[in-house]
């Protein structure tokens, strides 16, 4: 039930009398240059924006193995700019427009290597966006540097922006620590780079793209911060990961691509694509997304009785539940919160966590009872 009605809510999240996106307009690839085709879009209609824009590596010369093969590397006309200035014109007008067609409460994620990822995230401060965490993905198996005349390159940075400092952001936070065996989702994501059957290659045997990326990856950032139902868009689809990641999970999206040889590829590996079963793509609900529940609540519906002892979980204090939802320790009458954290000589406390009730010899967090409370009444 509270999903829906985030969902209904984000839906209505547009600029009212301004046309919104139609259903025929999304999940399909638009074939034609990014700032362009955003332009034709409406304000405020996306859910998140996944970017993989071009490096602007400006690479000189041809790269050899030792074995004295040549390395597959980005030397693409699209990844080429006159000057570090022009990349950086391109990069504030596409991200300008990136900007107004996302939602308030949407979030954007541009992932690139060094040689652009700094002028990137400081065009992202500039255009107003606030920064929510920059995430490195460790490649678990990265290309060596041949020359060794350098670190190993193992990683790219990807930046994960809300639009404001005040926005309602979506971040499933219970489900990436479900994602991560019940540990909070760090920082730093070890992941494989994109190989095997996964690697789309041409007739030839050569890649499709010189920088596909893994749908492991995908599938990490589209499931920490949008639902079923979300759209996505990605403006430099390339061969169409975010596609196919996004009609496995159920979202609906828009892709970008101005080379046909990678619309041809991403239409046929979309249409492939087999999405998840809808029994399947429940989550577990973050603390953010779900209904405040008072301490009171539970005493009202009988979950805790008036008199009731808790106790923290070393058992070093007694409190007893007063009708009103204080706590009573020792004469001293709080919120489970402040009396928490009075107890403690602490500035604050999470009372739901802190405070324990005995059921069946055992001490359980009152967090689980305003759990079961969700439960019994449908939030």
């Amino acid at each position: 039930m509270a999903a829906a009605k985030r969902a209904e809510a984000k839906r209505g999240n547009v600029v009212s009398g301004r046309p919104q996106l139609s259903l025929l307009s999304l999940d399909r690839i638009i074939e034609q240059d990014c700032i362009e085709a955003m332009k034709a879009m409406p304000d405020r209609s996306v859910d998140m924006i996944f970017a993989d824009p071009p490096y602007n590596l400006q690479l000189g010369g041809d790269l050899w193995r030792p074995e004295g093969g040549m390395v597959d590397a980005v030397d693409d006309d699209w990844d080429k700019f006159d000057s570090i200035e022009a990349y950086d014109r391109f990069t504030h007008a596409w991200l300008a427009e990136a900007r107004r067609v996302l939602k308030d409460d949407g979030t954007i994620w541009v992932i690139g290597s060094y040689h652009n990822i700094f002028r990137v995230g400081a065009a992202l401060q500039d255009q107003g966006f606030w920064v929510l965490n920059d995430i490195v993905w460790r490649k678990a198996n990265p290309m060596p540097n041949f020359k060794g005349t350098r670190f190993t390159n193992a990683h790219e940075t990807l930046i994960w922006c809300a639009k404001s400092e005040k926005a309602r952001y979506t971040f499933n936070y219970k489900a990436m620590k479900a994602l991560n065996d019940e540990l909070q989702m760090r920082s730093d994501w070890v992941l494989p780079i994109c190989g095997g059957a996964e690697r789309l290659k041409d007739d030839d045997g050569h890649k499709t793209h010189p920088t596909q990326k893994p749908e492991a990856l995908l599938y990490r950032v589209l499931l920490s911060c949008t639902e079923p139902g979300d759209i996505v868009l990605d403006p430099f689809f390339g061969t169409g990961t975010t596609g196919a990641v996004a009609k496995r999970l159920k979202r609906r999206w828009i892709g970008i691509e101005r080379e046909p040889k990678y619309v041809a590829a991403a239409r046929e590996r979309i249409e492939s694509a087999l999405p998840l079963d809808e029994s399947a793509m429940t989550v577990m609900p973050s603390r953010k997304s779900q209904k405040r529940v008072p301490f009171g609540a539970l005493i009202e519906t009988g979950l805790i009785a008036p008199g009731a002892v808790l106790t923290d979980a070393k058992r070093r204090w007694r409190a007893v539940v007063q009708a009103d939802a204080s706590l009573v320790v020792e004469g001293r009458q709080e919120s489970i919160h402040k009396l928490g954290a009075v107890l403690q000589g602490l500035p604050s406390c999470n009372g739901w966590t802190f405070w324990h009730v005995e059921e069946a010899g055992a001490l359980i967090a009152i967090d689980a009872l305003r759990e079961r409370h969700r439960v019994e009444v449908g939030e």
